[in-house]
């Protein structure tokens, strides 16, 4: 009957996709946030490319064909005086319209010999860069953190309903027995009345996990970017056959948290790239220097401009030297203002080691409760076995009554998911540890 109803409902479903664990992690980093962070180390990268373009050579070629029109125009002249020999007189000439080409080829080609604030742009987006770098890492960390806490999530609930299967499976052998007990003449009607209701409601609260089941399936497809249609099964990892390994010590935790979060890495680069802003506002009270070369072809015959080598040649060579004295005081301003953003990217970095030492500090204190509560667990499920098996044979012995045994069953039901939600609580608390540590060690990592 259970499995009728399972097949009923399910029978319009395609088969589950398979999952492990490892594909899960593998697939969580390259989820649209890990992805997203990579594209941002991208523009990081190509900030670096821009700012090294600064120091290369620039050169550009320009040329323009033109004509120049001058319409009529009055000029005064000096001509020699008729009437006196010796003198000069002043007349008024006037010009007719004329017209002329005008043709220009040049090239210019600068260098910069040396300016203090470019390289420091240059080595500022590097370190913007590396800083981009640790944060797609803490990205690819939280993403994969995420895809393994919801991977653990659709596990229990699949294990959930073997726990709620199990169950309906002993009320139907409690119904047959109390059916058997009764047509026997041991027992009363009531008692097979009473399990046949128990065995209806354990049928429902397997059917209504159905629900959950589909919900844990499309938010991991979704965060692994698979379609949100596409139903998944989690692969049991193995962790409910073994006895959960210890937490390493506090001490270490902090230690190896302080050596490798990506987050620190970054805000410590973005301290050293608050420095160099800082640098680049100082630069502006030392001179720059720059080589140029401009060669230029010009006249009103384009045949002289562009097949003539020999004529029309221009050529100038320059060394500009470019030294702001005053500018209004800005140059202390903004040095002043690069410092404020010095002090407030070490007070972010101070505060987040802070942060990052209680995030450690709770997810080792959680990880250690939870390996306490799933020993604990596992002794209660132990005893409610116990408890159950003891109970049938008082049923079947008539000293006892299907309440009893329904008691007993709830117990072990309880028993059994509890100690699943705490074994699975312990690897969601130590996958949650090891990403604050900046330990998450994936072969899936995006490079």
């Amino acid at each position: 009957m259970n499995a009728l109803i399972v097949a009923t409902l399910l029978s319009a479903s395609p088969a589950p996709t398979p999952i492990t664990l490892q594909q899960a992690r593998e697939e969580g980093r390259q989820s649209t946030t890990a992805l997203t962070a990579l594209q941002d180390l991208e523009v990081s990268q190509q900030d670096v490319n821009i700012r090294r373009s600064a120091l290369l050579p620039q050169l550009s070629v320009n040329g323009f064909v033109g004509k120049r029109w001058l319409g009529r125009r009055q000029t005064f002249d000096l001509v020699p005086d008729v009437n006196n020999p010796g003198e000069f007189v002043q007349i008024s000439v006037e010009s007719k319209p004329t017209s002329t080409g005008d043709y220009d080829l040049g090239a210019v080609i600068s260098q910069s010999i040396y300016d203090r604030a470019v390289w420091k742009q240059l080595e500022q987006a590097g370190v913007l860069r590396d800083a981009q770098a640790s944060q797609a890492k803490e990205e690819a960390d939280t993403a994969e953190l995420e895809a393994i806490r919801r991977f653990f999530t659709l596990f229990r609930t699949q294990s959930t309903r073997q726990v709620l299967d199990a169950t309906v499976k002993r009320s139907e052998e409690q119904l047959e027995r109390a059916r058997a007990l009764f047509l026997a003449g041991r027992v009363g009607k009531v008692e097979e009345i009473s399990a046949l209701v128990n065995l209806g409601n354990d049928r429902i609260s397997f059917v209504q996990s159905l629900s959950q089941l589909v919900t844990d399936q499309g938010q991991l497809a979704v965060w692994l970017t698979r379609p949100g249609t596409e139903p998944v099964e989690a692969v049991d990892p193995g962790v409910l056959q073994s006895e959960p390994g210890p937490a390493p010590t506090i001490e270490q935790a902090i230690s190896v948290a302080r050596e490798q979060r990506p987050l620190l890495k970054a805000l410590e680069a973005r301290v050293s790239a608050a420095e160099l802003e800082r640098a680049i506002a100082r630069a502006d009270y030392i001179p720059k220097l720059t080589a140029q070369g401009v060669y230029t072809r010009q006249g009103p015959d384009a045949g002289q401009v562009f097949t003539e080598p020999r004529l029309q040649n221009n050529f100038i060579g320059r060394i500009n030297l470019d030294w702001n004295v005053f500018n209004g005081f800005l140059t202390p301003a903004q040095t002043k203002r690069a410092e404020a953003n010095v002090r407030k990217a070490q007070l972010q970095l101070a505060q987040s080691a802070r942060e990052i030492e209680a995030e450690v500090r709770t997810a080792h204190q959680s990880l250690e409760a939870q390996i306490v509560a799933a020993r604990l667990s596992s002794e209660n499920r132990e005893a409610a076995v116990q408890g159950l098996n003891l109970a049938e044979e008082r049923f079947k012995a008539g000293a006892g009554s299907t309440l009893e045994v329904r008691d007993a069953q709830l117990s072990l039901t309880q028993a059994e998911l509890s100690l699943l939600e705490n074994r699975i609580d312990v690897e969601i608390a130590r996958f949650t540890l090891m990403r604050a540590m900046g330990a998450l060690m994936s072969p899936g990592e995006t490079k």
